[in-house]
């Protein structure tokens, strides 16, 4: 992406990764401090209880079917029509330095939220942060443009939204859709003995790293990046699935480790089965391990019986995805089984194989 220099008309290259400090959603709160923020807004469970869902108002508990307690990918709301609503947000730092491939991105990203949650998107609210004294409109006009093809790919619409002047762009959407209320996708769902799949390969973070610190060009990255979930969602839902979430910037481990703990199990994952993507594994090898992929891999050690895996293979694992495949409880045709969820084991959410 190319625009003019205002002093001297000539054309100069304008690498948006460079204008942040993180990248997509390696740029995430680590998941141990988030979960401090937001640990005092739950309220303490009754004597012998168990907690009601997010922070719903008194009576209400009924119908905030999802909220706050386990970390899942979005809000859902029962309407008493026999559906529920579901809500999420997502934006973040350029992840790609091409304008409208970064909207592109970033809006499959937030629609993913709501597909990990067995849901169909309605409608998308734009949220866009612009350094506008530092990088023209036009630029945030193709991150716009790019986030409207996808939108409407997926059959959503887009309804306008927020911006803000800021020192970073940032860009992402809260999408709104609806979802069976019997027939949901949640973390807390796995049970001992079911088969976990993974829909898109792992290494998306540590290319993403490579092109922000180089300028290089990974299409097939951008290209899986800016797939949608919708068919992964409803191969899941047709073959009886209960439980899944997306894998985003906590990384494989951090989002597996999260489903075990919610669903009191434990997550074995065979390593080898774990697809890749090309180049990925020379990339991590030549250094280029964003710093959300250590404190994910940090924050899982505790819980993690890593067996023979080195630390070369556990950063993998813990890749800070941006826009990454569904992690489903259950077996979808056409994509691997990495693994599977056994009966809780003391001490560790994570075993490695």
């Amino acid at each position: 992406m190319k625009t003019v220099g205002p002093a001297t008309g000539s054309a100069a290259p304008v690498r948006l990764t460079s204008y942040a400090r993180g990248g997509g959603c390696a740029c995430k709160i680590p998941p141990g401090e988030l979960e401090a923020m937001v640990a005092g807004l739950l309220p303490p469970p009754s004597p012998g209880q168990t907690p009601s869902p997010g922070q719903a108002l008194d009576g209400d508990e009924d119908r905030l079917l999802v909220g706050l307690d386990d970390g899942d990918d979005a809000a859902v709301v029962r309407t008493g029509d026999g559906t529920a609503v579901v809500s999420t947000a997502d934006f973040f730092t350029p992840v790609v330095d091409d304008a409208r491939d970064w909207g592109r991105i970033a809006a499959a990203n937030a629609l993913s939220d709501v597909y990990a949650m067995g849901g169909r998107p309605l409608v998308g609210l734009n949220l866009l942060g612009w350094p506008r004294d530092v990088l023209p409109a036009e630029l945030a006009g193709e991150v716009l443009a790019g986030a409207l093809d996808v939108a409407r790919a997926a059959g959503c619409l887009v309804g306008g939204g927020h911006s803000i002047d800021s020192p970073e762009p940032l860009y992402g959407m809260a999408v709104t859709g609806l979802v069976d209320p019997d027939r949901l996708l949640r973390n807390d769902a796995g049970r001992p003995g079911v088969p976990l799949t993974l829909t898109k390969p792992l290494g998306i973070g540590i290319l993403n790293n490579r092109h922000k610190r180089t300028g290089e060009v990974f299409a097939h990255a951008v290209a899986v990046m800016a797939a949608l979930n919708d068919k992964a969602s409803a191969a899941a839902l047709e073959a009886g699935a209960v439980c899944a979430t997306d894998v985003t910037g906590f990384g494989l481990l951090g989002h597996l480790h999260k489903l075990a703990r919610a669903s009191r199990v434990t997550a074995v994952v065979d390593a080898a089965a774990v697809p890749v993507l090309d180049g990925a594994r020379e990339s991590l090898r030549a250094g280029y391990v964003s710093g959300g992929t250590r404190r994910n891999l940090d924050w899982v050690r505790p819980h993690l019986d890593a067996g023979r895996a080195g630390e070369d293979q556990l950063q993998l694992l813990a890749d800070a995805q941006t826009s990454g495949g569904l992690l489903v409880a259950g077996e979808i045709p056409g994509h691997p089984v990495i693994g599977e969820l056994v009966p809780a084991v003391a001490g560790a959410t994570l075993v490695i194989r």
